[in-house]
């Protein structure tokens, strides 16, 4: 949010913002810089969306997608229709599919037209996600968390005026579900020129995994790279070891014991962990939308070898400016070669950073999502 923010503060737009924080993602608005807080006169509402028990078994009898109702605050509701009150907006923009409880308050002290800026097919996570758990019960209620969110998404493609999807994948199966809306791809932008960082050569046989790990497609990838893959890696290139990096780091992981991994937990600066790196681990199997942290691995020149579901929404090509792996058996044969061949680490690098520069350069992000909120502005 805050790149697409900075966008349109640069291209001379005048923007508010109001956000929520959660104890997954907090906030604290005075640690902004002073100018961003002028500017968009920020407002934040805390929510916590821990899961609690009786609002999820609630959510089985009154047929309500507990994954999206939790994000739902009425001191934000109240917040929201004031400032709708007050003041006249062209462009109402809902980062992501839990901003949309708030559709209704929209609607009604409003005009504008109302864009959904889409992380991810969230039903589309959770129905991988329930592929690949095994016990009865617990699968069973993950489908019927994914039916229920997909019900909630098709309802939402009916109420906003259009849908700026961070993927071409996922501007796809849009349109299988019968998307009528305008619709439009508008991946993750950032400033390439910040993570101009200079990386630390005795690094490149440092192989890493950043991520947040309390969202479940990143544990579970995690997970099974460290138990079902690492051993093969190791045995085959022993001169290799594996850093893990991230919030909410479990406590099997940060106690892990095994050849050649260190578990580090969270990093105080992100560039500066992935400077001392060579090569970037994406294992996962049930996600959905771009993952930002390949687009700033990227913007770094780090070689990267992920499944293709984690580079899903990235027009990459396999070979040249990313390794796609989709079993322990190709991991271990693409990060075993890049240990042998320290020079394709440096060439997949600079062909990464290549093709950040031209795909995902958030100046000409920012122009795209303006000509779509012109041209629904115009309809």
């Amino acid at each position: 949010m805050n790149n697409v923010t900075q966008g349109l503060l640069e291209a001379g737009h005048e923007v508010r913002v109001m956000t929520i924080y959660t104890p997954k993602h907090d906030l604290d608005i005075d640690q902004l810089p002073e100018d961003y807080i002028r500017k968009t006169q920020i407002k934040g509402i805390f929510i916590d969306t821990k899961v609690n028990l009786v609002d999820a078994f609630s959510s089985l009898i009154t047929q309500d997608s507990y994954n999206v109702t939790r994000f739902f605050s009425a001191d934000f509701d109240i917040l929201l229709a004031n400032l709708l009150k007050r003041k006249k907006f062209d462009i109402i923009h809902l980062e992501s599919l839990f901003m949309t409880p708030y559709l209704g308050t929209c609607r009604r002290f409003s005009k504008a037209k109302i864009i959904l800026r889409s992380h991810n097919l969230e039903h589309v996570i959770w129905e991988r996600v329930a592929g690949g758990t095994r016990g009865f019960a617990k699968r069973a209620y993950l489908k019927y968390l994914s039916r229920k969110l997909k019900e909630y998404e098709l309802s939402v493609i009916d109420q906003v005026d259009g849908i700026a999807s961070i993927s071409e994948e996922d501007r796809t199966k849009y349109l299988s579900l019968g998307c009528s809306k305008p619709i439009v791809n508008i991946p993750f932008g950032i400033d390439v020129s910040t993570y101009d960082i200079p990386s630390d050569p005795e690094g490149i046989s440092n192989v890493f995994h950043l991520g947040s790990m309390d969202w479940t497609p990143n544990l579970e990838g995690v997970m099974w790279f460290v138990e079902d893959v690492w051993p093969m890696v190791h045995k085959a290139a022993p001169g290799l070891r594996l850093y893990l990096a991230g919030r909410q780091m479990p406590s099997d992981l940060l106690y892990l014991q095994a050849d050649q991994v260190e578990v580090t937990g969270e990093v105080d600066s992100a560039r500066q962990f992935m400077a001392r790196m060579g090569i970037m681990i994406v294992p996962l199997h049930s996600a959905s939308g771009v993952r930002v942290k390949i687009i700033e691995g990227m913007a770094m020149g780090k070689a990267i070898v992920s499944t293709k579901v984690g580079a899903e929404g990235i027009d990459y090509t396999d070979g040249e400016n990313i390794l796609i792996a989709s079993n322990p058996k190709e991991f271990r044969e693409k990060l075993s070669y890049l240990a042998q061949h320290p020079e394709e680490v440096q060439r997949l690098g600079n062909n990464a950073r290549k093709l950040a520069r031209e795909c995902f350069d958030n100046r000409t992000i920012t122009q795209n999502l303006l000509n779509f909120y012109n041209s629904l502005i115009q309809s």
